[in-house]
């Protein structure tokens, strides 16, 4: 199914912060930001048992198993089954590092084969309370955790998940499925084989205003030629285009900074807020669905609201893009 015509508008809510993602939330602030997010009027969630071991499934499960199933739409991810037991060793999240520290101690095993896709899905289930998942993405078969191993995790997700969710998806079990990853590449190379076909794919930190080049070169361009959809994850960059200090996890390196004030500069002439920019940058592109930005404090449900509607003037595109700011190929809104 098209993921424009599954998802119930183009503001979502993306959960990994409440996984405790580099800092440890108070469970009534977590609680507190899920309720602000559906008393507004966001009806589409994303999650993983990546985030804190199972945690931000947990939190979004205790306002969402509340509230009518038909009422939202939830997608999931599988590659990582959590256990029961305790993880007593330094996990290796790769490239992310201690992400997640501060989130649930249990263990994690990274595994994409169609026994442990099932398996996944099962503990969703449980740690959310519900009966039905609407969306699976395959989380992380890249680069960024697996190094030069990720072929061989891309082919063990190929011959398992992909499989295990086509199938569920010809059953009605569940809508879509695609790839949730942070890097190009392994999109590029589903998009190329002949089966099995996904739905959509959420892209993380790839489309934003601060990083976006290397996605139109070749993945949005095949994407668009075969109607499969993309979901925005990441749009403020990790925090630093909505006043954060961190960058693709990490702190900001002084060329980014340097880089995101000339936007804020650019922003503030025309007086406009730079989440707007973001968030509204993200969602120019054709192929782009719907936008995820993450939130831990209930304020922030309305400051991303208030940006998506907010009115940008085209000379402020146009700035942009005389600027060097944006890519050449890259869609703007009011056709900039």
């Amino acid at each position: 199914m098209s993921l424009k015509h599954l998802l119930p508008g183009r503001l979502g809510f993306g959960t990994a912060p409440l996984g405790n993602m580099f800092r440890a939330i108070p469970d009534e602030e977590a609680r507190a930001t899920v309720e602000a997010a559906w008393d507004q009027g966001i009806r589409y969630y994303d999650t993983a048992p990546f985030y804190g071991a199972g945690l931000a499934e947990q939190r979004l499960g205790q306002v969402l198993s509340t509230e009518p199933r038909d009422a939202y739409v939830l997608s999931t991810k599988v590659g990582r089954v959590v256990l029961d037991e305790i993880e007593t060793d330094v996990p290796d999240f790769g490239e992310k590092g201690g992400l997640f520290e501060h989130g649930n101690p249990n263990k994690i095993v990274h595994e994409w084969t169609a026994e442990a896709t099932e398996r996944s899905i099962e503990g969703s289930l449980k740690r959310l309370g519900v009966d039905r998942l609407d969306i699976v993405w395959v989380h992380d078969i890249a680069q960024d955790f697996h190094g030069d191993a990720w072929l061989q995790k891309f082919e063990e997700a190929r011959t398992g998940a992909f499989r295990v969710l086509s199938r569920l998806r010809d059953e009605g079990v569940i809508k879509a499925w695609g790839l949730g990853v942070n890097k190009t590449e392994p999109i590029e190379l589903t998009l190329a084989l002949d089966e099995p076909r996904p739905d959509g794919f959420l892209l993380a930190g790839r489309y934003t205003l601060l990083d976006h080049e290397h996605a139109l070169q070749r993945l949005l361009p095949m994407a668009q030629e075969q109607g499969v959809d993309m979901v925005v994850g990441g749009p403020y960059s990790s925090g630093i285009l909505a006043g954060g200090s961190h960058f693709e996890y990490q702190q900001a390196p002084p060329q980014i900074i340097e880089k995101v004030s000339r936007l804020k500069a650019l922003a503030g002439k025309h007086g406009i807020g730079i989440k707007a920019a973001a968030l509204q940058f993200s969602l120019a592109h054709p192929v782009s669905a719907a936008v995820i930005p993450g939130a831990t404090r209930p304020s922030r449900i309305a400051e991303d609201l208030a940006a998506l509607d907010e009115n940008i003037p085209a000379a402020f595109w146009q700035d942009l893009r005389a600027a060097g700011l944006v890519s050449p190929a890259a869609p703007l809104p009011d056709a900039a």
